[in-house]
């Protein structure tokens, strides 16, 4: 028989982790077949009380219970959203890219976000994905949601309003890492369009538009090819910023 309280605290833990798994841009994405999100929530769930659940009786009554799992969607929410913060800062770079070389023009609808995505912005995103994979990244994020279980328990009510705050300041980094991203690549297209208001003013009769657009577009595709070996310590800085995140997180959460 289980304990009273027992079902409550399961619950709470399956509040959390399905919060973090669902705002996740990584495990959460519309691509990914329902039944392997339920599987990985159930599973995270019953690992992560099997380590740090304990029965709470408190927590049976409904109303109490509710107001705990608004907390729990809080911080589970809040970890999601630092990884939305890094992939937020490789889409503001591919945004800036795709917009200088025109190609923001061939978007399509991505199925993942059910947006209009520019091509640019989707190879830069399946790059980090991918290398987010390459360094076990989806094992540093299953480690934070477990971390959080020991700094913020079940069963309390209060919720940090510095974890906003500390949201903000990542956003504020991430965007701006996500420029310097860009800068190489934006850099010579700047001057490309230097080069196409030089040709203008000389040969008022060239028809700038057209011969804009693929030079513009070769330029960018050669200026991706040449800076593509900075693209690896760059998604190491953006990964180093994950795990920084996550920790001042944490941290705030911890000071609940």
């Amino acid at each position: 028989m289980l304990s009273e309280g027992t079902l409550a605290g399961v619950g709470l833990f399956l509040v959390r982790t399905s919060a973090f798994v669902l705002a996740s841009p990584f495990f959460g994405a519309q691509g990914i077949f329902g039944g392997v999100k339920i599987g990985l929530i159930g599973s995270l769930t019953l690992v992560l009380f099997s380590v740090h659940g304990a029965p709470l009786p408190e927590a049976n009554e409904p109303m109490v219970f509710a107001l705990l799992a608004g907390r729990e969607v809080l911080i589970g929410v809040a970890l999601a959203f630092v990884l939305q913060l890094v992939v937020l800062a490789v889409r503001v770079a591919g945004e800036m890219v795709g917009q200088e070389m025109a190609f923001n023009m061939a978007s399509v609808v991505d199925p993942v976000a059910g947006v209009s995505t520019p091509l640019i912005t989707q190879l830069y995103e399946g790059m980090f994905l991918l290398g987010l994979l390459a360094v076990d990244g989806h094992h540093l994020l299953i480690r934070a949601l477990a971390s959080s279980f020991e700094r913020a328990p079940i069963g309390r009510t209060a919720f940090n309003a510095s974890v906003g705050e500390t949201l903000l300041r990542l956003m504020s980094d991430m965007f701006s890492a996500g420029i310097t991203f860009a800068a190489p690549v934006l850099l010579l297209l700047m001057l490309s369009s230097m080069l196409l208001a030089l040709l203008a003013r000389t040969a008022p009769s060239l028809n700038v538009l057209e011969v804009g657009f693929s030079l513009r577009v070769t330029i960018g595709l050669v200026a991706m090819l040449i800076f593509m070996p900075l693209i690896a310590p760059a998604l190491g800085h953006l990964y180093g910023m994950l795990d920084g995140g996550l920790e001042r997180v944490l941290q705030a959460l911890e000071a609940a």
